[in-house]
């Protein structure tokens, strides 16, 4: 077997490793030198070092940009996973027509991002015109308003995991605790919490890395407005790639400072969840 592998391995592999250079590693690569430069095509560009990276930090736009997503990201993350450990908890008992509420819970996952944003725009601007305003009204109101269509969309996608997570629980350990006494609030929080961090690891990376790279939601919820008060990161890059001519080469400069950004994030995110979980053990 082992020389088999070694043999004709590649030709499985070897579309797949090219498909993956050619449409990622080459890119990637391509997108850092680009940062440096000044270009309007990949093969007309000008080396000007650290002069876009320097632009970025006087971008107003791109400092709010980066606040109110930083404070995005933590707020869904908190309340996507909140709500969806607790639906998976209720759903993991023994009560009638679970699996219906399941594929209900589940169902928004399956909507497209773009379509999901313009149907709860006309959901949102229907509620607020009674106040005479839109989910454009302000920064808060489209702040609010992205909150609740990304947790409508995730919080059933995350719950399948919980959920996964619930019910590899062995069936004996929580019941040794309820014979030495323990009472379903002390079950949750000393036994049943600490055994599904694996799930609590997965779910908070996901949620939180969305968070930070969130983009069709936005575009078509409140697309910016008003002025760009509403505008996460990665609006805030495509606008700036694509909306001010001669500023491709700061647009491709916030982008390595966006990748860079949600990697740090994502591997200390990843980092303290995993150490919660080895304390645990």
């Amino acid at each position: 077997m082992n020389r088999s592998l070694k043999r004709w391995g590649w030709l499985f592999t070897g579309p797949t490793v090219f498909a993956f250079m050619i449409g990622f590693v080459v890119p990637f690569v391509l997108g850092i030198y680009l940062s440096f430069t000044e270009f309007t095509t990949v093969t007309r560009s000008e080396w000007v070092g650290l002069k876009n990276f320097v632009r970025i930090w006087g971008d107003s736009t791109f400092t709010h940009s980066l606040w109110y997503t930083a404070l995005y990201a933590v707020v869904t993350t908190v309340i996507i996973n909140i709500l969806a450990f607790a639906i998976a908890y209720m759903l993991v008992k023994a009560i009638k027509g679970r699996n219906i509420f399941r594929s209900v819970f589940f169902m928004p996952n399956l909507i497209g991002g773009i379509v999901l944003g313009y149907i709860w725009l006309l959901l949102l601007n229907g509620i607020l015109s009674h106040w005479a305003r839109s989910i454009t009204f302000s920064g808060t109101y489209g702040f609010w308003g992205l909150v609740i269509v990304v947790c409508w969309q995730q919080i059933g996608y995350m719950m399948v995991i919980y959920i996964a997570g619930l019910q590899s629980i062995p069936t004996d350990v929580i019941e040794a605790a309820k014979v030495d006494g323990a009472n379903n609030r002390q079950i949750l929080n000393k036994v049943i919490i600490p055994l599904v961090m694996p799930s609590v690891t997965v779910c908070t990376f996901l949620t939180l890395t969305n968070g930070f790279k969130m983009f069709d939601q936005n575009l078509a919820l409140t697309n910016g407005a008003p002025s760009r008060q509403s505008e996460l990161l990665a609006l805030n890059i495509f606008n700036t790639f694509y909306g001010r001519p001669g500023f491709e080469g700061v647009g491709q400069a916030k982008a390595v400072v966006f990748t860079i950004l949600v990697a740090a994030i994502a591997l200390a995110q990843n980092w303290f969840v995993r150490s919660k979980e080895s304390s645990n053990d």
